[in-house]
């Protein structure tokens, strides 16, 4: 969809004009193409800002074009976004016609001219954004007193931040700047860089006073709610404190906890609830002998990536709109990538990787015998099912693949990813929220927190319970009690609560009833025991949960987030907080199975035991280069 056409029926609604030569002039700046920072990050001919005649943004007119020309620059980011995150990661393949660029990408071959290689078109976001920061009048008021464009200044500086996170995380070191880049000259100096760490503490400088303000609302845009265009002060804020943390500061761990709960305790209202829901899964039915593809009954997990709606209980987040036909210019070509389709002649470039197979088919899942006189009681499924259904279920649930079909009357593979089947890109969902979270509060130190988000959901009654009392200091229990999940209003899942339960852990999604399964139980060791004293040792123990807790979250990404484009980015996340190169290299080079490490290695020349080489450099002018040269 077009993002100009997009807003006109704004504005139509809104019924408020500027002078035709002062909209008109904004918006050429905000949808041609601009300079940006470094003169090397825009072509000699590219197009600058053109800004309005009196250099600033003071009508409704004005600041929405603006808005609307920043998320027009925004699309050229959305499939990038997916594909950086997901083709260097370990849950997917290449094959005989996946193109140049993205087989290069795949195998961290990237050059200056990969087409997945273009920092100029996030330095347009950028610099949009930096302009609109810089000249929207935020101090004039309605006549109830209220800040005209201090939503749209929200918005404005929220994409800046997310968007200065996508370039550090796949730069590693970026020209940092804040101001618009108007002139030649300014686009020739030499800005200084920043990496992600700085980045991090920039941005959550700059935006968290911005975290209680109103996004706009606009309505339904062609279908799509406009609420849905923006990313979350609260979110991006857990995001910023996630990344920014280490060992050594705990503290940023807890504040991207906090962030993410303020996010679910606000998403609809002021302490509202916004429950993981109890629905989103695909599990054997209760009773179950057959273990089959046709016994499997409840597959409500693949429907959540159809539903673009803004609701209390929706999944979407945060979707960035694709165009809807190829000429104007941001169509995603995410559907012909993933799945066959007319346009791609039913050749998809991109496979399931027998990593992620491997991944799937470890797991257990539990199901409901029966559930009689109040006595309930679980099994097993057992292994060896085939069709991808050993183990977790949602793989099988998003991921359709026949070999040999007569397709165009030829004879060959289907393939149809469920997670890809609209025009628009999906940035944030809240599952991906919840696991944050769990991550966040696993290393603060509360493994059995992250624990339960996984294993059941978790309300004010499993906190007291099952949580409180291994943190028993007053900081434990003050830290802990900022997390308020009414007991009344999350409801856990139980057999006997099947109409009124919306909460269930993360990995019930794909695996059924996660407590009650022997394979998923809260890590203890009972061998950590002080090498003097030869007692017990609670530190020892702590530091061995945050552990294993954090490879079961990182393994819980991969089952219920796939091909979303955020497996890489975990990885790497993960790999520096422990200082561990090869807990992603290990992974990368498994991607075509344990059994062919070896040869994925020697098909990735770049050594990935190097962190230097996880991430994208261009042209000598952005990206960490090597410390050989």
């Amino acid at each position: 969809m077009k993002i100009y056409n997009m807003f006109q029926s704004i504005l139509n609604v809104m019924n408020r004009h500027a002078g035709r030569g002062v909209a008109a002039t904004c918006l050429g700046a905000m949808l041609m193409g601009m300079t940006t920072s470094c003169s090397d990050f825009f072509e000699p001919d590219s197009d600058r800002i053109i800004y309005a005649d009196d250099s600033h943004l003071n009508n409704a007119t004005d600041t929405l074009y603006s808005v609307a020309g920043i998320l027009g620059k925004l699309q050229a980011l959305g499939d990038r976004t997916i594909l950086l995150g997901e083709m260097r990661g370990d849950l997917v393949d290449i094959n005989d016609v996946t193109s140049a660029d993205l087989r290069n990408l795949s195998l961290f071959n990237i050059d200056d001219n990969n087409a997945y290689n273009k920092p100029a078109d996030y330095y347009a976001v950028i610099n949009n954004c930096n302009y609109f920061i810089a000249k929207a009048d935020t101090t004039l008021k309605n006549n109830r007193n209220e800040y005209i464009f201090m939503k749209e200044y929200a918005v404005v500086k929220g994409i800046r931040a997310w968007t200065y996170l996508q370039l550090a995380l796949n730069y590693g070191s970026v020209p940092f700047v804040t101001e618009p880049i108007l002139t030649k000259e300014q686009a020739e100096k030499d800005y200084a860089r920043k990496n992600i760490k700085e980045i991090c503490e920039y941005f959550i400088n700059d935006i968290q006073n911005l975290a209680e303000v109103e996004q706009p609302g606009y309505g339904e845009i062609r279908g799509l709610n406009s609420r849905l265009m923006y990313f979350p002060i609260y979110l991006l804020l857990g995001e910023l404190h996630l990344w920014a943390a280490d060992e050594g500061n705990i503290e940023h761990y807890k504040q991207a906890a906090l962030n993410y709960y303020n996010y679910i305790n606000r998403r609809n209202g002021t302490n509202s609830i916004y429950p993981i829901g109890a629905g989103n899964s695909t599990s054997w039915p209760t009773g179950t002998n057959t273990f089959t593809q046709y016994s499997r009954i409840n597959n409500s997990f693949s429907s959540q990536f159809f539903d673009e709606s803004y609701s209390a209980t929706s999944e979407m987040i945060t979707i960035i709109p694709g165009d809807s036909i190829p000429s104007e210019g941001n169509y995603s070509q995410l559907r012909n990538l993933f799945n066959v389709t007319v346009d791609n002649n039913a050749y998809y470039s991109i496979e399931l990787s027998e990593g992620m197979k491997e991944i799937s088919a470890a797991q257990t899942c539990t199901y409901l015998q029966s559930n009689e006189g109040g006595i309930a009681k679980y099994g097993v499924a057992p292994k060896g099912i085939g069709q991808l259904l050993d183990g977790d279920l949602r793989l099988y649930s998003v991921w359709d693949n026949m070999e040999n079909m007569i397709i165009n009357g030829e004879r060959k593979n289907y393939q149809s990813v469920d997670k890809y089947s609209t025009r628009n890109i999906h940035i944030y969902r809240k599952a991906m929220v919840y696991l944050r979270l769990a991550e966040a509060m696993n290393r603060a130190g509360y493994p059995h927190f992250g624990y339960y988000v996984l294993a059941s959901g978790v309300n004010n009654k499993l906190i007291e319970d099952s949580i409180m009392k291994y943190y028993p200091t007053s900081a434990d229990s003050n830290f802990l009690r900022q997390f308020d999940f009414p007991t009344s209003r999350y409801v856990l899942r139980t057999p006997d609560n099947s109409n009124t339960a919306n909460t269930m852990g993360i990995h019930d999604r794909g695996c059924g009833w996660s407590l009650q399964n022997p394979d998923y139980l809260m890590p203890f060791d009972s061998t950590l025991v002080d090498e003097n004293t030869g007692q017990y040792n609670a530190q020892l123990q702590l530091e061995y949960q945050k552990d294993q807790v954090e490879r079961m979250i990182i393994d819980e990404c991969a089952l219920e987030l796939a091909f979303e484009g955020t497996r890489f980015y975990d990885l790497m996340r993960v790999a520096l907080r422990r200082n561990d190169p090869a807990f992603l290299a290990d992974r990368v080079y498994s991607r075509r199975g344990a059994a062919k490490k070896a040869e994925m290695q020697g098909l990735i020349q770049a050594n990935l035991m190097n962190t230097e080489n996880w991430y994208l450099r261009w042209n000598g002018k952005i990206g960490i280069e090597p410390a050989s040269k």
